[in-house]
């Protein structure tokens, strides 16, 4: 297969250029390193095309911005592809509200050029598209909550699960990101139900692994983690640090993408998360970092929580579960975060 994957040098690109690259497909990546330019120096994802370029033998990167119509439709003329894997990104909720134009740009314009250049030249292609929970905006929020020692909790076993696909995406408060990706995630249905073709929406809770650049405005075990072992102090915004977020491996992220391809559907939606299995909150995961680590992070609170922040959000998956059975977890929590803290230290500059 001919496979594009833009966002290729940040953590779910990368990996899903791997996966397929190393299945002999015929990968192609789109990354312009915008996460730099967003986030300064500790935000560079260029050592991560180095590190892909050096093990890599049928894979061919392309900078381009994917806010340039012209340059994607220069590719997709030359290139027939059979599938589109769109992870490029502005990924930040606080970094919205400073860029708020390049925000949309990125996030909605770009997912619509790389939506109708597949129509034009890969209508036959298979499209998904990344996606977040922010789409939900803060209608998680309105759920019945109970505060435990360390997190906080559903109050009502209906909700154990989680937030599942039927959750209300307006008359909410969403940050302009999430209103943003959730103008990405509406256009990518829309291509698929009216266009009839091959799309699927995947939103994710927290996505992490090892080759994360995680930055204090967006990738929150793997800051956590660059936090412990750099000595960096950690600031833990509201809700007393016990706001609750599932996390999902990124190689389990790129199977469910597999298992799509496999069976695609036309513009469905699914929730892709660690569930609770993989829930932890912000108190707890530094405990188990520091634990895994050996190290005592240094940290601080503020009661100024992040505007549109969840407090408590756990994916339901179970619809993704029901719709490719052959899909599961199988990354726990303290697996991932063991991986990350050796990687860290073994690629520490």
């Amino acid at each position: 297969m001919k496979i594009l994957i833009t966002g290729s040098n940040g953590l779910i690109g990368s990996e899903a250029v791997i996966y397929y690259e190393r299945k002999e497909n015929e990968v192609h990546g789109i990354d312009n390193n915008m996460r730099k330019i967003f986030f300064g120096e500790m935000g560079d994802t260029l050592w991560n095309l180095s590190r892909m370029k050096k093990i890599l033998k049928h894979f061919s990167h392309h900078d381009i911005d994917i806010r340039n119509f012209e340059g994607l439709e220069t590719l997709f003329k030359k290139i027939t592809f059979d599938v589109i894997i769109h992870c490029a990104a502005q990924p930040s909720h606080d970094k919205a509200r400073e860029i708020p134009l390049i925000d949309f740009e990125v996030n909605a314009t770009g997912t619509l050029n790389l939506l109708e250049v597949t129509r034009r030249f890969s209508p036959e292609a298979i499209f998904i598209y990344m996606s977040t929970n922010k789409v939900y905006g803060d209608v998680p929020n309105r759920i019945p909550l109970k505060e435990l020692d360390t997190r906080w909790e559903y109050a009502e076993p209906e909700n154990y699960n989680g937030i599942n696909e039927n959750c209300p995406v307006d008359q909410c408060l969403h940050s302009l990101f999430g209103a943003s990706k959730l103008a990405g995630d509406i256009l990518a249905q829309e291509y698929g139900r009216y266009f009839g073709m091959k799309v699927g929406i995947f939103r994710g809770g927290c996505l992490t692994g090892p080759q994360h650049t995680g930055v204090e405005l967006h990738g929150f075990l793997s800051y956590l983690v660059k936090a412990a072992l750099n000595n960096i102090p950690y600031t833990i915004y509201g809700y007393k640090g016990k706001q609750v977020r599932d996390n999902i491996h990124c190689k389990d992220v790129v199977k469910a993408f597999d298992a799509f391809i496999d069976h695609p559907y036309y513009g469905e939606v699914y929730n892709l998360g660690g569930g609770r299995g993989n829930s932890v909150s912000v108190v707890e995961a530094i405990r188990v970092i520091e634990e895994i680590a050996k190290v005592k992070i240094k940290w601080c609170y503020t009661d100024k929580n992040r505007i549109g922040d969840h407090i408590c959000y756990i994916s339901d998956i179970s619809k993704l579960k029901a719709d490719f059975p052959g899909w599961n977890v199988t990354i726990n929590l303290n697996e991932m975060l063991e991986e990350m803290v050796d990687f860290e230290r073994r690629n520490k500059k």
